[in-house]
């Protein structure tokens, strides 16, 4: 082989080992591989769906746009791969945004962001679930999202849930009660507003009006001065703004020319003033006519990454329009999606897609290529991974609760001032409001106590710092109308002066007193209900304020149940129940006076247990006792003398048995307590002026028939019908304190049925009469106002200061107590009844019946005894025993027992008075002694 040759043959393989080399890397940069060897795609498409010439569309195209640059500027990131950003302007149309999405979906995109709007999310967010395609938004943050229905839709920025909680925390931080919510008629706006209610509802506020406005596009001047006039008339003066740029800043500026710009008003606006200030894309002018509002501002906190990119914005943006947090949140939004891709190559899955058998079979006519969309096999680990994030972003820390929220939501509370605005705080869902920013606070146990909420003073609507009361009286702060009962009785109470409309009296005084502890002036006007000749019904005065013939009802109002379903009470300023009055009939002592400490029962009963006794003690101790034997009559003389005696413990008589002594002591102790309580009773029936009445309360008042009274127009006689079933027949309406000191003294009535401030009133003039029995209902007195009425809190506030101050009591001393009686009477005691001693009796008689059973059982077994030993010697014999003869036999061992005690008492009368036997009787009578005494054991 020539020279030449073997050196081209040497040269040869080297170079075509290095083309094919250069040819293999080619392939590697131009189709990219997977860690485990797998081609990766080149690019990625990812998809974008947003009106564009909006303010956020503007910021977010700006930032997406960055963020894939930063993603791509990394080769080695997705491993040779880049991500392609597709841009659809759905131009404020949710239909072009549907076009838009199924364009999407024939060109084999993995990922969409947006839409810009709940409208289209909701709509789109079921092809997503079709297709298996990704969907994020980051300015669609309707609520009603939910991840159950709409699985492959992810919010990427707290949804507005959590911007209603942190509105109805500053609505209930500042006092206020109820707020009017102004929002544009769509599914953003109305969900919205219906989350603001229920956090609202949460804190015991609500929303008072829903006035809602046209779609942004369609929104004219006229429709917003015709929304805003009808709120001219309302009470609530707090009004929340949950709308878009357009027709926002169109509320503000027709606001402004309604004067409703001033003090007293409060304007709380969403998110979407913010994102305007912060882009400065408000109208020229507009400034001066959002002063004192406050806003929301999703809060981002401070970091290099986010120095850096808001450095770099003026240069992305040209200066066209300004960041604002929906711009951070879109360039997270794009590396969530990056990451998430990176880790589905990683996993070794594949981009590949697939035909939808559903659109398979669909037939249709024209050029809608429906087959050509298909599936993306692999969405759901697409979706797990995007749903697994966690990174740092512009935004913060990134990741996803369970329930697919962004952790730690937390906003910015603006207040507008001058040309600009400024910061008074934080709102998060960890720790509410605050002035300490919200990531400082996540290392600490949470604390949503009412004293750590905290916010710094903002400078309000007509440029004031004072907080505004949040409400007014309807119809443009006209005087208020308030009804007040025009009595005929009770002046101390209410009263008009000389048939004038000068009105005076206790309510009267407490309810002014109370309206100049308010922080604001009321202007008002009293308005008498009634005649004047008889008392009105104050049921019908209640209803005046639900026919609106009254704006409130002063007085001397009862609160009961059925006025508090129709109204609302204050605080009450008095207490009241009803209670029982009757006419006292004076006891005289007379002869026998010194029976009415016991009732005949008492008497019968203490007569019967001293015969008891005594009785009892008699066959104890007349067999081995000489002071209880002799013929019967001096027995039963015995028997009576010792039962009575022992009534004054002077029985000469003494007792030997132990069971004797055991029912004697007993009965001591009973005739001790009763001879107490007997004395006690009688002195003070003889010593004390004593007053009765059939009638000891609302029982005995039930329980008979006696016609009862009542005040005209009081409560007091639906409750005795309604609650006590009191015949009305027996109801008698009384109008004056006179009517019912006449009534009770000619017996018309048995008792007066009435409210404890009037009775206190009536008895101090009247000391003829007195309350029987106790309270039986538990109430007081208020003022009246419609439901839900500001004016009802606030004047409860001021009832408390008055009680704790004392001029409540001042009031009470001034106009309710006057001459009193100069001694009040006594009601008669009631008289000892049986009950209060049947447990002395009780435990007398088991000891007098136990200790006749022993007595009993000691004879029956000496019985039983003896009768052995002669059965044994009759059956020896060959004799029987019939039963009747051996009761025979029992009595006849009485009767020889009986015998030998006789003997016994003779002989100890003819022994000396040593006591001493000789030993021989000792030795004749030992066996009838010991008989003897173990019978008398007992």
């Amino acid at each position: 082989m020539p020279l030449e040759a073997e050196k081209s043959h040497c040269v040869l393989p080297p170079i075509i080992t290095m083309c094919r080399l250069w040819i293999l890397l080619a392939l590697v940069f131009h189709f990219g591989v997977f860690s485990n060897g797998l081609p990766r795609p080149a690019v990625v498409n990812i998809g974008s769906i947003f009106t564009f010439s909006s303010t956020n569309g503007k910021v977010a195209k700006i930032a997406m746009q960055a963020a894939v640059e930063d993603v791509n500027s990394d080769p080695s990131f997705l491993g040779g791969s880049k991500l392609q950003l597709s841009l659809h302007d759905s131009n404020f149309s949710g239909f072009l945004g549907i076009i838009g999405a199924l364009q999407y979906m024939e060109t084999d995109t993995v990922a969409i962001i947006g839409p810009q709007t709940a409208i289209m999310a909701h709509v789109i967010s079921h092809l997503a679930n079709e297709l298996q395609v990704p969907l994020l938004s980051f300015t669609a943050l309707d609520p009603t999202l939910s991840a159950l229905q709409y699985p492959f839709f992810v919010q990427t920025a707290p949804n507005d849930l959590f911007q209603m909680a942190a509105i109805a925390d500053m609505v209930s931080y500042y006092g206020w009660r109820d707020v009017i919510a102004v929002f544009t008629d769509d599914d953003n706006g109305r969900n919205g507003v219906s989350a603001l209610g229920d956090k609202l509802a949460e804190k015991r506020c609500k929303i008072s009006y829903k006035a809602a406005l046209p779609p942004d596009t369609q929104t004219t001047r006229s429709n917003v001065q015709d929304v805003l006039i009808k709120l001219l008339a309302l009470e609530s003066r707090v009004i929340v703004v949950h709308s878009y740029k357009i027709s926002g800043q169109l509320v503000f500026d027709v606001a402004n020319s309604l004067g409703m710009m001033g003090s007293g008003y409060v304007w709380v606006a969403t998110s979407w003033l913010s994102s305007t200030l912060d882009s400065g894309a408000l109208v020229p002018g507009s400034s001066e006519k959002i002063q004192g509002v406050l806003t929301l501002r999703p809060h981002t906190p401070d970091s290099e990454k986010k120095k850096a990119f808001s450095s770099r914005w003026s240069q992305l943006s040209g200066g066209s329009v300004g960041l604002n947090p929906y711009g951070l949140y879109a360039y997270d939004t794009v590396w969530i999606i990056a990451h998430a891709i990176k880790a589905f190559f990683e996993q070794g899955w594949t981009i590949s897609f697939s035909n939808d058998s559903k659109l398979t079979n669909v037939v249709l006519k024209g050029t809608l290529q429906l087959n050509e969309m298909s599936i993306f096999d692999g969405g759901r680990q697409l979706l797990d991974n995007i749903l697994h994030t966690n990174m740092t972003g512009l935004t913060g820390p990134i990741q996803f609760n369970p329930d697919r929220a962004i952790i730690h939501p937390a906003y910015d509370v603006i207040n507008v001032i001058g040309t600009g605005f400024r910061q008074i705080g934080y709102w998060s869902n960890y720790s509410g409001l605050t002035v300490v920013p919200p990531e400082t606070l996540y290392m600490k146990p949470p604390n949503r106590s009412s004293s750590s909420q905290q916010l710094y003073n903002p400078v309000w609507p007509g440029q004031t710092t004072t907080k505004p009361r949040g409400w007014i009286f309807p119809d443009n702060g006209r005087q208020l109308r308030i009804g007040v009962p025009n009595r005929a009785s009770y002046w101390q109470f209410v009263s008009l002066i000389n048939g004038s409309d000068t009105v005076r009296g206790y309510c009267i005084d407490v309810f002014t007193a109370a309206l100049s502890l308010l922080p604001y002036g009321v202007p008002y006007k009293f308005i008498p209900f009634g005649d004047g000749i008889q008392n009105p019904n104050y049921n019908e005065l209640v209803n005046k304020i639900t026919t609106e013939a009254f704006d409130a009802v002063v007085g001397d109002i009862a609160i009961v149940t059925n006025r508090t379903k129709v109204v609302d009470f204050t605080q009450p300023y008095i207490e009241s129940g009803l209670v029982v009055v009757v006419s006292l009939r004076k006891l005289n002592s007379d002869a026998w006076a010194f029976l009415r400490p016991f009732t005949p029962m008492m008497w019968a009963v203490t007569a019967a247990f001293f015969l008891l006794v005594g009785a009892v003690v008699w066959i104890l101790e007349h067999r081995i006792n000489d002071e209880f034997r002799g013929p019967p009559k001096r027995q039963i003389v015995t028997i009576l003398w010792f039962s009575f005696s022992t009534l004054f413990f002077a029985h000469r008589e003494n007792t030997v048995s132990t069971l004797g002594r055991l029912v004697l002591i007993i009965w001591l102790f009973v005739v001790l307590i009763i001879n107490s309580s007997y004395t006690a009773s009688l002195t003070s029936i003889l010593t004390v002026q004593q007053l009765s009445s059939p009638i000891k309360g609302i029982e005995s008042l039930i329980t008979s028939t006696e016609p009862i009274g009542y005040q005209v127009g009081s409560f007091a006689e639906n409750y005795l019908n309604e609650e006590l079933n009191i015949p009305k027949s027996r109801l008698i309406a009384l109008g004056s304190p006179e009517a019912y000191a006449m009534a009770l003294e000619k017996g018309t009535v048995a008792a007066i049925v009435d409210e404890m401030p009037y009775i206190d009133v009536f008895l101090s003039s009247h000391c003829k009469f007195s309350v029987v029995g106790q309270e039986f209902t538990k109430s007081g007195w208020g003022f009246a106002f419609p439901r839900d009425s500001p004016l009802a809190i606030d004047l409860s506030t001021a009832i408390l200061q008055l009680s704790e101050n004392g001029d409540l009591q001042r009031f009470h001393d001034k106009w309710l107590t006057g001459q009193s009686c100069s001694s009040q009477p006594e009601i008669q005691s009631d008289r000892l009844q049986l009950r209060s001693f049947s447990g002395l009796f009780i435990i007398c008689g088991i000891a007098c019946f136990v200790a006749l059973v022993i007595y009993f059982v000691c004879m029956i077994r000496q019985f039983s005894r003896q009768f052995s030993e002669e059965s044994g010697e009759s059956h020896s014999s060959g004799s029987g025993s019939l039963p009747s003869a051996r009761i025979q036999r029992f009595l006849s061992f009485v009767n020889e027992r009986e015998e030998e005690s006789k003997s016994k008492s003779k002989r100890k009368q003819m022994e000396p008075s040593s006591n001493v036997y000789s030993e021989q009787d000792e030795q004749r009578n030992g066996s009838k002694r010991l008989e003897i005494d173990s019978y008398s054991f007992p």
